[in-house]
Protein backbone atom coordinates (compact mmCIF):
# COMPACT_ATOMS: atom_id res chain seq x y z
CA UNK A 1 0.00 0.00 0.00
CA UNK A 2 1.27 3.47 -0.91
CA UNK A 3 2.02 5.87 1.94
CA UNK A 4 -0.63 8.52 2.66
CA UNK A 5 0.00 11.93 1.12
CA UNK A 6 -2.99 13.50 2.91
CA UNK A 7 -4.64 12.56 6.21
CA UNK A 8 -7.82 14.12 7.57
CA UNK A 9 -8.81 13.30 11.14
CA UNK A 10 -12.11 14.40 12.66
CA UNK A 11 -12.38 17.26 10.17
CA UNK A 12 -15.41 19.39 11.02
CA UNK A 13 -16.74 22.67 9.70
CA UNK A 14 -19.76 24.44 11.16
CA UNK A 15 -20.73 27.73 9.53
CA UNK A 16 -22.37 30.61 11.38
CA UNK A 17 -26.04 29.79 11.55
CA UNK A 18 -25.34 26.20 12.52
CA UNK A 19 -24.88 24.55 9.11
CA UNK A 20 -22.53 21.59 9.58
CA UNK A 21 -20.77 21.30 6.22
CA UNK A 22 -18.25 18.67 7.42
CA UNK A 23 -19.07 16.24 10.20
CA UNK A 24 -16.06 14.48 11.76
CA UNK A 25 -14.49 13.35 8.46
CA UNK A 26 -11.63 10.82 8.61
CA UNK A 27 -9.86 10.17 5.31
CA UNK A 28 -6.47 9.03 4.03
CA UNK A 29 -5.36 9.70 0.46
CA UNK A 30 -2.61 7.45 -0.87
CA UNK A 31 0.30 8.84 -2.84
CA UNK A 32 -0.16 8.32 -6.59
CA UNK A 33 -3.85 7.41 -6.59
CA UNK A 34 -6.91 8.96 -8.19
CA UNK A 35 -9.56 9.36 -5.50
CA UNK A 36 -13.11 10.32 -6.45
CA UNK A 37 -15.31 12.03 -3.88
CA UNK A 38 -18.95 11.59 -4.86
CA UNK A 39 -21.88 13.45 -3.39
CA UNK A 40 -24.88 15.59 -4.27
CA UNK A 41 -24.73 19.38 -4.32
CA UNK A 42 -24.21 20.70 -0.80
CA UNK A 43 -22.72 17.45 0.47
CA UNK A 44 -19.48 19.09 1.67
CA UNK A 45 -17.13 18.28 -1.21
CA UNK A 46 -16.02 21.86 -1.90
CA UNK A 47 -15.75 22.65 1.82
CA UNK A 48 -13.41 19.68 2.26
CA UNK A 49 -11.20 20.90 -0.59
CA UNK A 50 -11.25 24.47 0.71
CA UNK A 51 -10.15 23.25 4.14
CA UNK A 52 -7.03 21.60 2.70
CA UNK A 53 -6.25 24.46 0.32
CA UNK A 54 -6.54 27.18 2.97
CA UNK A 55 -9.76 28.70 1.63
CA UNK A 56 -11.89 27.49 4.57
CA UNK A 57 -10.94 27.45 8.25
CA UNK A 58 -12.10 24.15 9.81
CA UNK A 59 -13.98 24.24 13.11
CA UNK A 60 -12.26 21.10 14.38
CA UNK A 61 -10.03 18.18 13.47
CA UNK A 62 -6.60 18.03 11.90
CA UNK A 63 -5.07 17.95 8.40
CA UNK A 64 -1.71 16.33 7.69
CA UNK A 65 -0.16 16.71 4.26
CA UNK A 66 3.17 15.27 3.14
CA UNK A 67 3.70 13.85 6.62
CA UNK A 68 3.26 17.06 8.61
CA UNK A 69 0.41 19.08 10.10
CA UNK A 70 -0.89 21.88 7.90
CA UNK A 71 -1.26 24.15 10.91
CA UNK A 72 2.55 24.44 11.12
CA UNK A 73 3.63 23.82 7.50
CA UNK A 74 0.83 25.46 5.54
CA UNK A 75 2.94 27.73 3.32
CA UNK A 76 5.40 25.05 2.18
CA UNK A 77 2.66 22.42 1.83
CA UNK A 78 0.38 24.70 -0.20
CA UNK A 79 3.15 25.16 -2.76
CA UNK A 80 2.93 21.39 -3.37
CA UNK A 81 -0.86 21.42 -3.81
CA UNK A 82 -2.76 22.36 -6.96
CA UNK A 83 -6.43 23.34 -7.16
CA UNK A 84 -8.76 23.44 -10.13
CA UNK A 85 -11.83 25.28 -8.76
CA UNK A 86 -15.34 25.12 -10.16
CA UNK A 87 -15.34 28.79 -11.14
CA UNK A 88 -12.87 30.80 -13.19
CA UNK A 89 -11.13 33.26 -10.85
CA UNK A 90 -8.72 35.14 -13.08
CA UNK A 91 -8.56 38.26 -15.24
CA UNK A 92 -10.68 37.50 -18.31
CA UNK A 93 -8.66 40.03 -20.34
CA UNK A 94 -5.41 38.20 -19.56
CA UNK A 95 -3.90 35.95 -22.22
CA UNK A 96 -3.66 32.22 -21.63
CA UNK A 97 0.14 32.34 -21.60
CA UNK A 98 0.37 35.14 -19.05
CA UNK A 99 -2.31 33.63 -16.78
CA UNK A 100 -0.56 30.25 -16.61
CA UNK A 101 2.89 31.82 -16.23
CA UNK A 102 1.63 34.04 -13.40
CA UNK A 103 0.33 31.00 -11.52
CA UNK A 104 3.80 29.46 -11.65
CA UNK A 105 5.44 32.60 -10.27
CA UNK A 106 2.78 32.92 -7.57
CA UNK A 107 4.32 29.91 -5.81
CA UNK A 108 7.88 31.17 -6.13
CA UNK A 109 9.03 29.04 -9.06
CA UNK A 110 11.42 30.51 -11.59
CA UNK A 111 10.08 31.18 -15.10
CA UNK A 112 10.20 28.10 -17.32
CA UNK A 113 8.90 28.72 -20.83
CA UNK A 114 9.53 25.12 -21.87
CA UNK A 115 7.41 23.78 -19.01
CA UNK A 116 4.56 26.22 -19.71
CA UNK A 117 4.64 25.23 -23.38
CA UNK A 118 4.55 21.55 -22.41
CA UNK A 119 1.50 22.11 -20.20
CA UNK A 120 -0.35 24.14 -22.83
CA UNK A 121 0.37 21.61 -25.56
CA UNK A 122 -0.78 18.70 -23.36
CA UNK A 123 -4.10 20.47 -22.82
CA UNK A 124 -4.54 21.49 -26.48
CA UNK A 125 -4.13 25.16 -25.51
CA UNK A 126 -0.94 25.98 -27.39
CA UNK A 127 -2.77 27.49 -30.36
CA UNK A 128 -4.73 29.68 -27.91
CA UNK A 129 -1.71 30.88 -25.92
CA UNK A 130 -2.06 34.50 -27.08
CA UNK A 131 -5.86 34.58 -26.85
CA UNK A 132 -7.59 36.44 -24.04
CA UNK A 133 -9.40 34.08 -21.68
CA UNK A 134 -12.71 35.84 -22.30
CA UNK A 135 -12.51 34.75 -25.95
CA UNK A 136 -12.38 31.04 -25.11
CA UNK A 137 -15.19 28.50 -25.04
CA UNK A 138 -16.34 27.06 -21.72
CA UNK A 139 -14.37 23.86 -22.30
CA UNK A 140 -11.20 25.78 -23.12
CA UNK A 141 -11.59 27.97 -20.03
CA UNK A 142 -11.80 24.77 -17.97
CA UNK A 143 -8.53 23.63 -19.55
CA UNK A 144 -6.94 26.95 -18.58
CA UNK A 145 -7.91 26.26 -14.96
CA UNK A 146 -6.12 22.91 -15.12
CA UNK A 147 -3.07 24.52 -16.78
CA UNK A 148 -2.90 27.16 -14.03
CA UNK A 149 -3.09 24.46 -11.36
CA UNK A 150 -0.34 22.44 -13.04
CA UNK A 151 1.99 25.39 -13.61
CA UNK A 152 3.74 25.09 -10.24
CA UNK A 153 4.12 21.31 -10.64
CA UNK A 154 2.01 20.16 -7.66
CA UNK A 155 2.32 16.70 -6.13
CA UNK A 156 -1.30 16.73 -4.96
CA UNK A 157 -4.00 18.06 -7.28
CA UNK A 158 -7.63 18.82 -6.39
CA UNK A 159 -10.14 18.89 -9.24
CA UNK A 160 -13.45 20.34 -8.05
CA UNK A 161 -16.11 19.32 -10.58
CA UNK A 162 -13.58 19.67 -13.44
CA UNK A 163 -15.97 18.69 -16.22
CA UNK A 164 -19.12 20.48 -15.05
CA UNK A 165 -20.75 22.08 -18.07
CA UNK A 166 -18.33 20.41 -20.49
CA UNK A 167 -19.64 18.36 -23.40
CA UNK A 168 -19.01 14.60 -23.58
CA UNK A 169 -16.19 14.89 -26.12
CA UNK A 170 -14.24 17.39 -24.02
CA UNK A 171 -14.98 15.40 -20.88
CA UNK A 172 -13.37 12.28 -22.32
CA UNK A 173 -10.38 14.32 -23.49
CA UNK A 174 -9.93 15.71 -19.99
CA UNK A 175 -10.14 12.20 -18.53
CA UNK A 176 -7.13 11.35 -20.70
CA UNK A 177 -5.29 14.41 -19.42
CA UNK A 178 -6.00 13.43 -15.82
CA UNK A 179 -4.70 9.94 -16.48
CA UNK A 180 -1.50 11.42 -17.92
CA UNK A 181 -1.06 13.57 -14.79
CA UNK A 182 -1.30 10.47 -12.64
CA UNK A 183 1.28 8.76 -14.87
CA UNK A 184 3.65 11.65 -14.04
CA UNK A 185 3.20 10.87 -10.34
CA UNK A 186 0.55 13.43 -9.39
CA UNK A 187 -1.96 12.35 -6.75
CA UNK A 188 -5.45 13.46 -7.78
CA UNK A 189 -8.58 14.07 -5.71
CA UNK A 190 -11.59 14.53 -7.94
CA UNK A 191 -15.01 15.73 -6.81
CA UNK A 192 -17.83 15.05 -9.19
CA UNK A 193 -21.51 14.31 -9.51
CA UNK A 194 -20.89 12.60 -12.86
CA UNK A 195 -20.71 9.08 -11.51
CA UNK A 196 -19.40 7.64 -14.78
CA UNK A 197 -16.39 9.89 -14.26
CA UNK A 198 -15.52 8.08 -11.03
CA UNK A 199 -16.26 4.72 -12.60
CA UNK A 200 -13.95 5.52 -15.51
CA UNK A 201 -10.94 6.86 -13.65
CA UNK A 202 -10.87 6.41 -9.89
CA UNK A 203 -8.84 3.85 -7.94
CA UNK A 204 -10.91 4.49 -4.81
CA UNK A 205 -14.23 6.16 -4.21
CA UNK A 206 -15.64 8.04 -1.23
CA UNK A 207 -19.32 8.88 -0.88
CA UNK A 208 -20.22 11.97 1.15
CA UNK A 209 -23.64 13.29 2.12
CA UNK A 210 -24.62 16.08 4.51
CA UNK A 211 -20.99 16.48 5.53
CA UNK A 212 -20.55 12.84 6.57
CA UNK A 213 -18.36 10.35 4.76
CA UNK A 214 -20.66 7.36 4.27
CA UNK A 215 -18.17 4.97 2.71
CA UNK A 216 -14.64 4.80 1.31
CA UNK A 217 -13.33 1.78 -0.58
CA UNK A 218 -11.56 0.51 -3.67
CA UNK A 219 -13.93 1.00 -6.58
CA UNK A 220 -14.02 -2.69 -7.50
CA UNK A 221 -14.41 -3.76 -3.86
CA UNK A 222 -17.29 -1.33 -3.35
CA UNK A 223 -19.10 -2.70 -6.38
CA UNK A 224 -18.51 -6.27 -5.18
CA UNK A 225 -19.66 -5.60 -1.62
CA UNK A 226 -22.70 -3.48 -2.38
CA UNK A 227 -23.50 -4.41 -5.96
CA UNK A 228 -26.42 -6.57 -7.00
CA UNK A 229 -26.64 -9.04 -9.85
CA UNK A 230 -29.98 -9.07 -11.63
CA UNK A 231 -30.87 -11.82 -14.10
CA UNK A 232 -34.01 -12.47 -16.11
CA UNK A 233 -34.69 -15.98 -17.39
CA UNK A 234 -37.13 -16.17 -20.32
CA UNK A 235 -39.07 -19.36 -19.63
CA UNK A 236 -40.10 -21.67 -22.47
CA UNK A 237 -43.48 -22.27 -20.79
CA UNK A 238 -45.20 -20.19 -18.10
CA UNK A 239 -45.10 -21.30 -14.48
CA UNK A 240 -48.07 -20.95 -12.15
CA UNK A 241 -45.81 -20.94 -9.08
CA UNK A 242 -42.20 -21.42 -8.08
CA UNK A 243 -41.15 -25.02 -7.46
CA UNK A 244 -39.61 -25.80 -4.06
CA UNK A 245 -36.25 -26.54 -5.75
CA UNK A 246 -35.82 -22.79 -6.27
CA UNK A 247 -36.74 -21.73 -2.72
CA UNK A 248 -33.09 -21.09 -1.77
CA UNK A 249 -32.72 -18.45 -4.48
CA UNK A 250 -33.87 -14.83 -4.40
CA UNK A 251 -36.27 -15.16 -7.33
CA UNK A 252 -39.81 -14.25 -8.35
CA UNK A 253 -42.03 -14.80 -11.33
CA UNK A 254 -42.88 -11.94 -13.67
CA UNK A 255 -44.87 -11.32 -16.87
CA UNK A 256 -47.58 -13.84 -16.10
CA UNK A 257 -45.11 -16.55 -15.16
CA UNK A 258 -43.15 -16.35 -18.43
CA UNK A 259 -40.08 -14.69 -16.85
CA UNK A 260 -38.08 -15.52 -13.74
CA UNK A 261 -36.21 -12.65 -12.10
CA UNK A 262 -33.20 -13.16 -9.82
CA UNK A 263 -31.73 -10.39 -7.65
CA UNK A 264 -28.92 -11.21 -5.28
CA UNK A 265 -25.26 -11.10 -4.40
CA UNK A 266 -25.67 -8.03 -2.18
CA UNK A 267 -22.74 -7.97 0.24
CA UNK A 268 -21.39 -11.32 -0.92
CA UNK A 269 -20.11 -10.75 -4.46
CA UNK A 270 -21.60 -14.16 -5.38
CA UNK A 271 -24.27 -12.89 -7.76
CA UNK A 272 -22.78 -14.32 -10.94
CA UNK A 273 -22.07 -17.68 -9.30
CA UNK A 274 -25.64 -17.86 -8.00
CA UNK A 275 -27.04 -17.14 -11.47
CA UNK A 276 -25.05 -20.14 -12.77
CA UNK A 277 -26.33 -22.28 -9.89
CA UNK A 278 -29.89 -21.13 -10.60
CA UNK A 279 -29.55 -22.10 -14.26
CA UNK A 280 -28.47 -25.61 -13.20
CA UNK A 281 -31.36 -25.84 -10.72
CA UNK A 282 -33.83 -24.94 -13.46
CA UNK A 283 -32.44 -27.65 -15.73
CA UNK A 284 -32.53 -30.19 -12.91
CA UNK A 285 -36.14 -29.26 -12.15
CA UNK A 286 -37.08 -29.77 -15.82
CA UNK A 287 -37.83 -26.10 -16.41
CA UNK A 288 -36.73 -24.97 -19.87
CA UNK A 289 -35.63 -21.40 -20.56
CA UNK A 290 -34.82 -19.72 -23.86
CA UNK A 291 -32.50 -16.93 -22.71
CA UNK A 292 -30.81 -15.18 -19.81
CA UNK A 293 -30.33 -11.42 -19.50
CA UNK A 294 -27.84 -10.52 -16.73
CA UNK A 295 -26.99 -7.07 -15.39
CA UNK A 296 -24.52 -5.97 -12.69
CA UNK A 297 -25.07 -2.93 -10.49
CA UNK A 298 -23.24 0.17 -11.58
CA UNK A 299 -21.49 2.57 -9.24
CA UNK A 300 -24.48 4.86 -9.79
CA UNK A 301 -26.88 2.21 -8.44
CA UNK A 302 -24.73 1.91 -5.30
CA UNK A 303 -24.49 5.69 -4.93
CA UNK A 304 -28.26 6.15 -5.21
CA UNK A 305 -28.87 3.27 -2.79
CA UNK A 306 -26.52 4.71 -0.16
CA UNK A 307 -28.01 8.18 -0.44
CA UNK A 308 -31.48 6.68 -0.23
CA UNK A 309 -30.59 4.95 3.04
CA UNK A 310 -29.13 8.23 4.30
CA UNK A 311 -32.51 9.94 3.82
CA UNK A 312 -34.31 7.40 6.02
CA UNK A 313 -34.72 8.76 9.60
CA UNK A 314 -32.80 6.80 12.23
Amino acid sequence: MNEPILELSGLTKVYSGGLKALDNVDLEIRRGEIFALLGPNGAGKTTLIGSVCGLVRPTGGSINAFGAGLDTTWRSARARIGLVPQEMATDMFETVWRAVSYSRGLFGLAPNKARIEEILRSLSLWDKRDAQIRELSGGMKRRVLIAKAMAHEPELLFLDEPTAGVDVELRKDMWRQIDEMRARGVTIILTTHYIEEAEEMADRVGIISKGRLLMVDEKAAMMTKLGLTEAHFALAAPLAQLPHELSRFSVELEKGGTSLRYRGGDGTGRGKAEVAELAKALVNAGIDFTGIDTRESSLEDIFVSLLGEEEVPA
